[in-house]
């Protein structure tokens, strides 16, 4: 990141960060590198200012269109679970939002490519891009269900709305043994899961991690 004082004050101090961070570790977010992102990464610029006091409270915000920033917790599991077969270097984001999670990512891998299907929300996203300096975020007004195949294929791939199954395109947009991290359900019930890709094969192993809520992954796109 850029040296732009995005530190913020009052309840967006370091102070509050720091309790944020201590309450991820207690929740058992363990990944050294993925906690000091979250510490220094500025929530509050991804929040409308009446609600940037909010910014690290453990909670999912909302961010306008029916959508929320999720929780940090949720964003820094997400984060854990992606690099816990080791680093990844592309890393395709279905639901950029706000920018937060590609954000956090793209401290962490070489490069995020993000996808997001409401046009005012990604053009918001891609100026805090470009505010926090991250040369290594693409993004694209697109039905993120359908990937990003032009860039494939992904070491990683994580989704932040819940389809209702997992799509297929997303599953062969997977590098050899890469991994995908999504939620899956409806508003009766979502689980988080993470699927491997066995090698170069069409076999694929799913892991249900935990109960989650996230918004629903819709199609296409809207402006």
């Amino acid at each position: 990141m850029n040296s732009i004082d995005l530190g913020g004050v009052g309840m967006t101090s370091q102070r509050t960060r720091e309790r944020l961070i201590e309450r991820l570790r207690e929740r058992g977010i363990d990944n050294e590198r993925v906690l000091e992102v979250m510490r220094v990464m500025p929530r509050h610029i991804f929040l409308d200012e009446a609600l940037s006091h909010r910014a690290y409270e453990d909670t999912a915000l909302p961010i306008g269109y029916s959508q929320t920033i999720s929780q940090p917790y949720i964003v820094a599991l997400m984060t854990q679970l992606l690099l816990a077969a080791g680093p990844r270097a592309r890393v395709l984001e279905v639901g950029t939002g706000c920018g937060y999670q590609a954000a956090i990512l793209s401290q962490l891998v070489d490069q995020v490519y993000t996808v997001e299907r409401i046009k005012p929300l990604l053009a918001k996203a891609r100026e805090r891009f470009r505010l926090l300096g991250l040369r290594n975020v693409t993004a694209l007004h697109s039905d993120g269900g359908l990937g990003w195949d032009q860039h494939a294929p992904y070491d990683a791939i994580i989704t932040t709305a819940a389809p209702r199954q997992v799509p297929e395109e997303l599953l062969y947009q997977l590098a050899p043994d890469g991994l995908l991290v999504i939620p899956v359900g409806t508003d009766d019930g979502q689980e988080l899961r993470v699927i491997h890709r066995q090698g170069d094969s069409s076999h694929f192993e799913e892991e249900v991690v935990t109960h989650v809520k996230f918004v629903p992954l819709l199609s296409g796109v809207a402006r």
